[in-house]
């Protein structure tokens, strides 16, 4: 899709923030029910059928999120890379894939020990605060 076209069309940026709203939902929804898990709530559900089913659905999201973001980024990138909150924003996703990264890397669904629990607690704090900044940016 072409970056103007989507700027100059009068439905394809508010069509784009809803496949992205989905995308957040769907990503962060069934991140926060593994991350609750770690953090030792819900119990009797298992963990590993929990998590096998919900990260398959965070990544789903997480694609429908970056192919939006991605497009209305282009439409759009000079005014977004001069935006600081745009910026914060994105240096937190950085960090939220990297916390994401090594959280598995460790073998912490495996490990439900005090870092695993940290980095749970991190990652939900962090998502807030990317999510909130996402509101934001459209007001900086």
């Amino acid at each position: 899709m072409n970056p103007a076209a989507i700027a100059s069309h009068p439905w394809a940026y508010p069509a784009l923030e809803v496949v992205h709203l989905l995308g957040i939902a769907m990503l962060l929804g069934n991140l926060v029910l593994v991350e609750l898990r770690v953090l030792g709530l819900g119990q009797a559900v298992p963990l590993q059928p929990l998590a096998s089913l919900c990260l398959r659905l965070v990544a789903t999201g997480a694609l429908l999120c970056v192919v939006s973001g991605v497009l209305m980024f282009a439409s759009q990138a000079a005014e977004l890379l001069a935006n600081r909150i745009f910026t914060l924003k994105m240096l937190l996703l950085t960090v939220a894939a990297s916390n994401a990264v090594w959280f598995h890397l460790r073998g912490s669904l495996t490990r439900l020990d005090v870092t695993a629990r940290l980095s749970a607690l991190a990652s939900i704090l962090i998502w807030i605060a990317i999510v909130s900044l996402g509101r934001w940016i459209g007001y900086a």
